[in-house]
């Protein structure tokens, strides 16, 4: 048995352990507002109900281990006290994760991750259409764990309206736990579905992806290509250059490339290699070949 006093190693370190053993973690992906109207968008898994009489959500924003600063998430409910927490499931689990790249203030996520704005009824920030559920929160309370770097910030919500999209009810109005296909967060960079299965999406932890707003149209507006996709597409921080495209045209791979497409569309194709995680092989496939 392995023994560890978190007193006796990092916070890193540690946290990784918190990480890996209280999982699965469902993920609060909350919109906020600043008291200058700028939108932000972010998924936080130290997340859950806690109770129902008042309906009661808590989430944390921790302060950041490298460098102790807070997130945009925890200053913008000190200056707007409100926040829609959206359910995130597989469908959307791409873009979610596109969300929580760290750009600047004022960035709205909603448009990097592609994502639609719905205006709520109840508070100011707005709610994330492709959610399959969004609670429409005022925020009660903000609890600080403490000043350092990991420190939790929980930010004690009730709920004041809920939004259920009726694709996940059943044929009694509740919620359809398959339906629905709602993901929670494990360690690393993995992930585990509703329906049992467990699966990876890199975190943009140090890079920031280009975002879906940045994805050219004849890409960005396929009938093919899921949200997931656009997802890992727009994760990547710069695009092939035009050397590249073109050592890829005249390369070996190329060739099997036109080979396939005899039987697919380009979009199929790449999103079958988006599928294998090969994200890289697709860009080139979209842009090399790709009616622009």
């Amino acid at each position: 048995m392995k023994t560890v006093n978190p007193k006796e190693v990092s916070t890193v370190e540690f946290h990784q352990i918190l990480l890996g053993a209280v999982a699965p973690r469902p993920i609060a992906f909350a919109s906020t507002i600043d008291a200058q109207g700028n939108v932000n968008l972010s998924p936080f898994s130290f997340y859950n109900a806690f109770g129902a009489n008042p309906p009661i959500l808590i989430f944390s924003p921790a302060r950041r281990v490298r460098d102790n600063t807070t997130k945009h998430t925890l200053e913008n409910v000190r200056e707007v006290p409100e926040v829609v927490i959206n359910a995130v499931n597989f469908s959307m689990v791409e873009q979610m994760s596109l969300a929580s790249t760290e750009y600047d203030k004022g960035v709205n996520e909603f448009v990097k991750a592609g994502l639609t704005e719905v205006p709520s009824s109840l508070v100011k920030p707005p709610r994330v259409l492709e959610s399959p559920v969004s609670f429409e929160c005022k925020v009660l309370q903000i609890i600080e764990t403490g000043t350092e770097g990991g420190a939790g910030n929980l930010i004690v919500c009730e709920v004041v309206l809920a939004h259920i999209h009726e694709s996940v009810l059943n044929d009694k109005g509740g919620i359809d736990v398959r339906k629905i296909d709602l993901v929670a967060r494990l360690g690393g960079d993995w992930y585990c579905r509703a329906s049992g299965a467990l699966f990876e999406v890199e975190k943009p932890l140090v890079k920031k992806g280009i975002g879906i707003d940045q994805i050219p149209d004849a890409i960005r507006l396929s009938n093919v290509l899921t949200g997931n996709n656009l997802g890992k597409l727009g994760n990547v921080e710069t695009l092939p250059t035009e050397a590249e495209l073109e050592a890829f045209k005249n390369s070996a791979e190329m060739l099997i490339i036109q080979q396939e497409l005899q039987y697919l569309d380009v979009h199929t194709l790449a999103k079958r290699y988006l599928a294998e995680n090969k994200v890289a092989l697709a860009w080139k496939i979209l842009l090399a070949i790709a009616p622009k």
